[in-house]
């Protein structure tokens, strides 16, 4: 019986100093996607890296086999001993892994609950298996299908990805609602650290036209710019730069105002009336509180943000719940068609054998009634499809209604001798 088994880690299971060794690394994918093609024991097989999390999907009638092949490769790639390896790997099976997979293309196992990246991360990963390496099948395509199905239902029937639950994915959406939307926007990052790259991350998958990067540290600004095709600044040329940017993003470790309420006031009259926004995510501060009093200025700091997400996190839970009723249905619905291949063999054997039957008395009919025209014989032929059509349909469906339940196997083995369905007995019949 053909099983369905998800290995991998997460930022909850494995260290960044483990997980880097896998993630996030093209050559590394290739060679994964190399050594489950070439493992006997694996039939399908799909394999997710990003920065957070590395899985493999499977199919294998080798359960056993199938583990220790993928810990293997794991084991090989990140060049970690297995004994090592696999305290941070998690294992979930059949529909546990189903219900995963769900999980993970919804967002809900993600760092960041809702986070929109993740589904886009999956489907791609999808459609190098699928598309180009051709290592998927009937059920892992079957499987992925509904998994993205699934993961459009919450993103539509809840709110889990409207509410920022991180200081810098607020301070994005705060930007958007200042602007009605951050296409064709202009952004300006002063300092370079972590909390500023996840907001530039979020702010260029929203559409902004162009990024700035100011940092003391020159050679840290090209780093950061270089990440997202954006333009490194000296620090000295923030200020002309101000008449630029719609969006300036401050996270400095400077203990006096990088921005004070002189420097943006003389910026405002060449802006011509065009709003600024500044977020400042600094301790201590790094934009002079007196600037939100000038006219079409607008900042937010971190104590602002924080609320957002204190409030955020309690709506964002409540929108999980209705997201893992969502998943809940889909993984019935998947299991129950999962359950219907049991019985499909039996089906195809059914119709094999029936047609087969059909095929040989017509030929003997036609023998005996002689030379007929093609409208007639075409007919006759017609006739007995529909005629074994409707003997087996009755038997198909019973079939069917039995997959997955109490007492399919006794059905199974009546319909097989009852239909004289193994090759055994049809050469002594």
């Amino acid at each position: 019986m053909t099983m369905i088994i998800d290995i991998g880690m997460n930022h909850l299971s494995a260290p960044v100093e483990m997980r880097e060794c896998l993630a996030n690394d093209v050559g590394k994918t290739a060679r994964a996607v190399a050594f489950f093609r070439e493992a006997e024991c694996i039939k399908e097989s799909l394999f997710i890296s990003t920065c957070n999390r590395v899985e493999a999907l499977i199919t294998t009638d080798c359960p056993d086999e199938a583990r220790k092949t993928v810990i293997s490769i794991f084991s090989k790639l990140a060049g970690i001993p297995e004994d090592i390896l696999l305290s941070s790997l998690y294992i979930f099976e059949d529909m546990e892994a189903v219900n995963h997979i769900f999980r993970v293309a919804s967002s809900l196992d993600s760092m960041v609950i809702g986070e929109p990246q993740i589904l886009g991360q999956v489907k791609e990963a999808y459609h190098q298996a699928a598309g180009i390496e051709k290592t998927t099948g009937v059920i892992l395509n079957r499987l992925m299908h509904r998994t993205f199905h699934a993961a459009k239902r919450v993103k539509t029937e809840t709110g889990i990805s409207e509410s920022a639950v991180s200081v810098s994915y607020a301070a994005v959406e705060l930007a958007k609602k200042i602007f009605y939307g951050l296409e064709g926007r202009k952004v300006l990052l002063i300092g370079a650290g972590e909390m500023a790259e996840l907001a530039a991350r979020h702010l260029m998958g929203h559409g902004v036209e162009s990024l700035f990067v100011a940092n003391r540290s020159f050679d840290r600004a090209i780093q950061v710019a270089d990440l997202f095709c954006g333009k490194a600044l000296f620090f000295e040329e923030i200020a002309p730069h101000l008449v630029e940017v719609d969006i300036v993003i401050t996270s400095t470790g400077s203990k006096d105002f990088v921005i004070t309420h002189d420097l943006v006031r003389k910026c405002l009259r060449e802006r011509k009336n065009r709003p600024l926004f500044f977020i400042d995510i600094a301790v201590p501060r790094d934009v002079e509180p007196s600037v939100n009093k000038l006219d079409n200025v607008y900042l937010y700091d971190i104590d602002d943000l924080v609320t957002i997400v204190e409030e955020n996190s309690t709506q964002r839970k409540n929108e999980a719940l209705k997201a893992e009723r969502i998943l809940q249905e889909e993984a019935i619905r998947f299991d129950r068609w999962l359950k219907t291949l049991e019985v499909v063999p039996t089906i195809a054997a059914l119709k094999e054998r029936t047609e087969a039957l059909r095929k040989a008395e017509m030929e003997k009919s036609l023998s005996a009634l002689g030379q007929l025209t093609e409208s007639q014989s075409q007919a006759i032929e017609a006739l007995t499809v529909s005629l074994a059509d409707k003997i087996i349909n009755d038997p198909i469906l019973a079939l069917k209604s039995k997959a997955g339940r109490e007492g399919r196997d006794v059905y199974l083995d009546v319909a097989r001798k009852l239909f004289n369905l193994d090759p055994e007995n049809q050469k002594r019949s």
